[in-house]
């Protein structure tokens, strides 16, 4: 008798285990699974403790404040149910019945599959731990904080539905479409906002689908790779996809903006087969409408010019004095260390404020597990005028086979004064 006892004893055990041993797999998936959504980028305040929210996330309405997700149940989501969880994820709906703002980016999450849900339930319920901590009080103008409102809003707008895969494409091009256009959530900087600030497509079956735009001034590119020469990512293969997203640069760019904390948190944690998987979607994408540029002989051009160094107008001269030995005077700079300038995005775009900002204030690549090391470039507010900076990112947009508009004195002051505000507070 005492042998069965001890016999069901060490079965107990076993199975307790093992059970034991798929709680923390389960746990462990849902951690990637956070970091294939970014949860920690939104959730998390500069400075401040991961996923306890209070970050201020600066909108056309007004300025909204990520909540607490951590289990705490009093500021957190610890009184969640599975089913509460799953539809403030996928949905926009919380506990207590109130809407989110899209802000949250559940018309993209709405893609998550029930096992990959399941598993970030498990991750923030077990692996996270719990911090006593209100956010900020969101607290929209009228009408917009009228939050029932968004009922009619995600009626006409979200496209919460699950993920479907297309029969004729590949396991890898499903897989990075299912991480594109759900938990990436990529469109919601790399697709147009319409009217009502939605999102022009939520999928593939759009031209407008990440085809690029605006954000917070910045010009955001579009990931449209199909080809395998033109500007911006439709010159970039595969690995330069890869590169870009694990270390924060390829041989082409580096990144900068609101993508640094894209590249910070999530996407540099990615195994490299779902790395992969993105970028064999991306090149399925044919092409947007292409930048306007100038011919290739353009570029040579300029280079001459600089090379010889005679009669050069202001913005040559701040560009040799101040840039030249980064960037060269064929403005391709140096793979993985110094970004190109001739086709990048940050300098083409319609709006200069990219260019200008990282003029001023510089920029710095994020360390990364496959990239450690920082590429910093040095801010010039204190050595370049307004007029100087001006005629410098006026040279630069017109430059090689560069092709935009001008820019004025006035718009380099009012991006001073903004950052000189920033630091202050």
């Amino acid at each position: 008798m005492k042998s069965i006892f001890a016999s069901l004893a060490a079965l107990a055990c076993l199975t307790g285990s093992a059970l034991a041993q798929d709680d923390q797999d389960l746990i462990a998936r849902g951690a990637y699974i956070a970091r294939l959504g970014d949860c920690v980028a939104c959730h998390s305040a500069p400075g401040g403790t991961p996923y306890a929210g209070g970050r201020a996330i600066v909108s056309d309405l007004g300025t909204i404040f990520s909540t607490n997700i951590t289990p705490d149940p009093k500021n957190g989501i610890g009184a969640y149910t599975e089913s509460q969880f799953s539809d403030a994820v996928r949905h926009g709906t919380r506990a207590d019945g109130a809407h989110l703002y899209p802000a949250m980016p559940y018309p993209s999450y709405g893609k998550i599959s029930d096992e990959d849900m399941r598993a970030l339930y498990a991750y923030f319920m077990k692996g996270v731990q719990p911090v006593d901590q209100a956010s900020p009080r969101t607290d929209l103008g009228f009408p917009f904080n009228q939050r029932w409102g968004m009922i009619f809003w995600n009626a006409v707008f979200s496209s919460s539905t699950t993920f479907s895969a297309d029969d004729k494409a590949s396991d890898m091009v499903n897989r990075g479409a299912y991480l594109v256009e759900g938990l990436g959530h990529c469109g919601s900087c790399h697709t147009e906002r319409g009217f009502g600030m939605q999102e022009k497509a939520y999928n593939a079956s759009s031209d407008a689908f990440l085809a690029g735009g605006e954000l917070n001034g910045w010009p955001v590119p579009s990931l449209r790779a199909k080809g395998e020469t033109g500007p911006g990512i439709t010159g970039w293969n595969e690995q330069d996809i890869v590169d870009y997203l694990a270390e924060g640069r390829n041989r082409f760019a580096a990144v900068g903006g609101e993508m640094k904390d894209v590249i910070a948190h999530s996407s540099s944690y990615m195994n490299e087969q779902d790395l992969r998987a993105i970028a064999v979607y991306l090149k399925t994408l044919p092409p947007a409408a292409s930048e306007k540029t100038k011919p290739a002989s353009a570029s040579t051009d300029t280079a001459s010019r600089l090379a010889a160094a005679k009669n050069l107008t202001l913005g040559e001269r701040v560009y040799i004095d101040n840039c030249g030995a980064c960037h060269f005077v064929d403005g391709k700079g140096g793979a993985k260390i110094f970004p190109e300038l001739d086709g990048a995005s940050v300098v083409t775009g319609k709006s200069p404020v990219g260019l200008i900002t990282t003029i001023l204030a510089g920029a710095a690549t994020p360390s990364t597990p496959k990239g450690p090391s920082v590429n910093l470039m040095p801010g010039f507010a204190n050595r370049l005028s307004n007029e100087e900076v001006a005629a410098l990112a006026t040279f630069v947009r017109g430059a090689w086979t560069n092709d935009a508009g001008v820019v004025s004195d006035k718009e380099v002051g009012e991006i001073r004064a903004h950052l000189a505000d920033g630091a202050s507070h």
